[in-house]
């Protein structure tokens, strides 16, 4: 089974959409949201690009703000729930199609450029780089890319102690010696530290604004903060957006969002 298979096979069977809605799921998603604004406030910005638009979770709504967006995605199926929740009002045009091969578009077409899932996805250097620099290349100057990565100690630390998988990890020698997770297509997703994260952005021309933890501790302890009330939930994000730009903390969150401006 080839890589676009395996992600196929994943997203037709795997919930993305009630991930994204439920209270854990919705940390990340309020998170990124209020980046997204402040950011295309700054630059008052009209164009918006998302490659990897999964279901639409972020595109959609912001179509229906008035943003003109175009979003990209490889998955078939994840483009049919996308589609079924427009009604005509939004301007969004939806298009199937692969964060590695942006060439449709021409270079600085769009305000900022949301690359929210597909570095997940992305298993080698050359893959990594490619989906970067397509995406700060078809950002105009001066406006920003905002990039998604899963992280790498969560998921030691959870499925691997926690869920009683360590010794299964280190016979596979899906672990190095410094406890980085070596991952393949197989695997679903590619996991970073901060470091990896740092050493990509200086291969293109972008400046970071900022490396945020877009869940926190949210995805530790997710059937609690499933069960919270409105009160304990809404104090929840308080508190977690109060942090989330600690770096002390970042490595630790399930997920961060690299936010980068293009010189």
């Amino acid at each position: 089974m080839n890589e676009f298979d395996i992600l196929t096979e994943y997203y037709e069977s795997y919930d993305e959409e009630g991930r994204l809605l439920s209270k854990h799921g919705s940390v990340e998603y309020i998170t990124t949201q209020e980046y997204i604004h402040d950011c295309a406030k700054a630059i008052n910005a009209k164009s918006i690009l998302e490659v990897g638009a999964g279901t639409g979770r972020y595109s959609v709504p912001l179509a229906k703000e008035g943003f003109d967006v175009t979003a990209v995605e490889l998955v078939e199926h994840n483009l049919d729930i996308l589609r079924q929740k427009l009604d005509g009002s939004e301007t969004l045009t939806s298009i199937q199609g692969d964060a590695l091969d942006l060439s449709r578009f021409a270079d600085n077409s769009f305000d900022m450029t949301l690359l929210l899932g597909p570095m997940y996805h992305m298993f080698t250097l050359e893959d990594k780089k490619t989906a970067l620099s397509e995406a700060v290349r078809v950002t105009k100057q001066g406006g920003y890319i905002f990039v998604s990565y899963c992280m790498n100690e969560p998921t030691v630390i959870g499925y691997g102690f926690k869920q009683n998988n360590i010794q299964m990890l280190l016979e596979d020698k899906m672990l190095t010696a410094d406890w980085h997770c070596v991952s393949e297509p197989k695997e679903i997703f590619e996991l970073y530290r901060t470091e990896d994260i740092a050493a990509l952005d200086e291969t293109v021309n972008v400046i970071r604004e900022k490396l945020i933890a877009t869940d926190g501790a949210t995805n530790y302890m997710t059937e609690c903060i499933d069960e919270m009330d409105d009160f304990t939930f809404k104090n929840w994000v308080d508190y977690h957006m109060s942090i989330c730009e600690r770096q002390d903390l970042i490595g630790a969150s399930h997920q961060t969002l690299d936010i980068l401006r293009k010189n």
